[in-house]
């Protein structure tokens, strides 16, 4: 059996990008630059997102499921930049070749990540193979919408329909998880800028296991796990957890008496 690969990522404007496309210089601060480019935004779409290729890659945390093992962790360290953290994503999809989960990551995580590849120079040969390599990657690949070596979770649930789109927050606390936990996506510039990247990586690793927690439930759901499969699926992700006295984890286990979510 494949591992499996969970992943979410977490992003903060690309500010040398922006000065170089609108000709702005270092008179101009960072938190200007992207004040600009939110408010152009809102003239042009009535929000805050920037586009996808404006978007740099700030942290990059995953699940990893395989044989007993359950892992959690942000890829690279404090000093890594966005090329070093996007190459170890890639590199670990051509290593491995796991079944890869995401929330939204067809419409946001990964086209981020192509994008900021490209950017980057970052190689990855794996992900990209649609058969030309691998013959059985003509018929389920990572880029197919409706192939199984990705699955957004997001996008399966709402049949591909994004009206039907539900927040992961929404999900995990009906379901009997903690949700996000002291942060969410609007805070992540505020706090990139004030130097706190390591709550930015804690804040996307409790996200990525809110989503493996979430398709343990979709196998249950899809009979691919007994009951007590799934119950020993968050049993396993409990115990890990219980290991780390990280403050992110302590509260993450506070926030999920031991019963909750179990049918």
């Amino acid at each position: 059996m494949n591992p499996l690969l969970v992943f979410d990522i977490e992003t903060v404007p690309d500010i040398s990008g922006l000065r170089k496309l609108y000709e702005l210089d270092e008179q101009v601060s960072d938190n200007d630059v992207a004040e600009m480019a939110f408010q152009m935004r809102r003239q042009k779409t009535g929000t805050d997102f920037i586009q996808h290729h404006l978007q740099k890659v700030a942290a990059i945390s995953c699940v990893l499921r395989e044989g007993d093992n359950f892992k959690v962790w942000s890829l690279g360290g404090l000093e890594d930049d966005e090329a070093a953290i996007i190459q170890r994503f890639f590199d670990g999809i051509d290593k491995y070749t796991p079944q890869i989960v995401s929330w939204n990551g067809s419409g946001f995580d990964l086209p981020v990540l192509h994008y900021r590849g490209l950017i980057n120079g970052v190689q990855c040969a794996r992900y990209w193979d649609m058969g030309e390599d691998d013959k059985d990657f003509k018929w389920n690949n990572y880029i197919s919408r409706y192939h199984s070596r990705h699955i957004d979770l997001m996008d399966l649930l709402a049949m591909y329909g994004g009206r039907a789109n539900a927040p992961l927050d929404d999900l995990a606390k009906l379901i009997g998880f903690p949700g996000k936990l002291g942060m969410d996506g609007s805070k992540v510039w505020e706090a990139y800028q004030q130097g706190r990247l390591n709550e930015i990586r804690n804040y996307c690793e409790t996200d990525v296991v809110n989503t493996f927690l979430v398709y343990a439930r979709f196998q249950l759901m899809r009979g691919q796990f007994t009951k007590a499969r799934y119950e020993k699926e968050c049993e396993l992700v409990r115990s890990t957890l219980k290991k780390s006295d990280e403050p992110h984890w302590v509260e993450y286990l506070a926030a999920w008496p031991s019963g909750k979510s179990t049918i």
